[in-house]
């Protein structure tokens, strides 16, 4: 079996999600946002599926790096493969991001799964069938009724409690909201949540990360009073100085790298520099699932939890995977929008969570997602 195609096919579907002008997702009007399907294709007929915004993988990096490595070749030998478009990084990051690595990453081990009918979680290593999850707020905004004040973010908190989660992460203010960031509004944030969830709910915060040192610490203080699990991303992860200076001079955990490059590498600079007490990776974000789970690898050698970043399929099927992370990160959430509600494109959730607060792993073969190629065929707006 050779991989005889790669191509990657944009479609529209409808949103209630938008982005400000630093990037941050937010509840508005519906809209017609566009997302990509890469379908890596075998001369036997076996496909392989993964979606990311176009922008991660336009055609040039689709025919300059993804279809020169993959085709001819076996979609089972996927290590090397991915080593191969690693390579490739070298003078290219620019083009052949992370996430676009991910993103041929996780169509490979897609194609596996279905061409083997098995769960991806399960080829990774099967720990688990289903995982706690937190509800992960979308950054604070400046809308009446929705997470505009610290009350307003305590309010929710109660509605998440209700829906069955059994901890929630807070992501605060952030430009360009008007009066962000501010130490104390985060403070103020946090320490509603606290008195409307008790002290059995577990509280994360992810902090605005261009906060200096001295605010870190302030937030990070405040936090261990409030009885938060950890602390995350408050500095630019760039100085993995300022992160190993404030573990030191917190109890709380402190958890990364979230968005730092590097992959499975820079982690390790991270534990050895002792830059954080749990350590933090994503299939979409450091390379894809391999990548992740290497990360994962290296956190239990020494002893360390490695909790995984984001929601979806991959991320969920690494989580399922491993026995050093407590829970699956739910979200953005927001009052106004319905998570529960699946995208056009898909039939159903690939993370259906239940009342206890439990998300159940999916037993479909691949990354287990229920595609509606109906949908895709009927709103495609460009094929590569």
């Amino acid at each position: 079996m050779k991989i005889s195609s790669v191509d990657v096919t944009v479609f529209t579907y409808p949103t209630r999600r938008v982005s400000d002008s630093a990037g941050h997702s937010h509840p508005g009007e519906e809209n017609q946002a566009k997302m990509a399907m890469l379908t890596i294709t075998t001369d036997e007929g076996d496909c392989g599926y993964s979606f990311a915004p176009p922008e991660v993988v336009r055609p040039h990096v689709v025919n300059a790096f993804f279809k020169k490595v993959l085709i001819g070749q076996s979609p089972f030998d996927r290590e090397r493969l991915w080593q191969d478009l690693v390579h490739w990084q070298r003078g290219s990051a620019h083009q052949l991001t992370e996430r676009a690595l991910s993103f041929v990453e996780q169509a490979l081990w897609d194609l596996i799964g279905r061409k083997l009918k098995m769960p991806v979680h399960k080829l990774l290593g099967g720990f688990r069938e289903k995982v706690p999850a937190y509800g992960s707020t979308m950054c604070g905004d400046e809308l009446k009724g929705g997470l505009s004040t610290p009350d307003e973010f305590g309010q929710f908190a109660e509605k998440l409690v209700a829906r069955g989660y059994k901890a929630i992460k807070l992501h605060t203010w952030m430009p360009p909201v008007s009066f962000a960031p501010d130490t104390k509004m985060d403070i103020k944030a946090c320490a509603a949540v606290r008195e409307a969830v008790g002290p059995d709910i577990e509280l994360m915060l992810d902090g605005y990360h261009w906060y200096s040192r001295s605010q870190a610490l302030t937030i990070g203080k405040a936090l261990e009073k409030l009885n938060f699990a950890w602390f995350e991303e408050p500095m630019e992860e760039e100085s993995m100085a300022s992160y190993a200076w404030l573990a030191e001079n917190l109890s709380i955990d402190v958890i990364g790298p979230e968005s730092l490059g590097g992959k499975h590498h820079s982690r390790a600079d991270w534990v050895k520099a002792g830059a954080c007490d749990i350590l933090r990776a994503g299939a979409n974000g450091v390379g894809g699932i391999s990548p992740c789970m290497k990360v994962a690898s290296l956190a239990e050698a020494f002893g360390m939890d490695c909790e995984v970043h984001g929601n979806g399929a991959a991320s969920l099927a690494v989580v399922g995977a491993i026995r050093n992370c407590r829970w699956y990160e739910r979200g953005l959430l927001h009052p106004f929008l319905d998570y529960d509600e699946p995208p056009a494109y898909l039939n159903s959730l690939v993370d259906p969570m239940d009342q206890q607060g439990f998300v159940h792993l999916s037993m479909r073969p691949g990354l287990g997602e229920d595609i509606n190629f109906d949908y895709i065929e009927t709103h495609t707006i460009s094929r590569d």
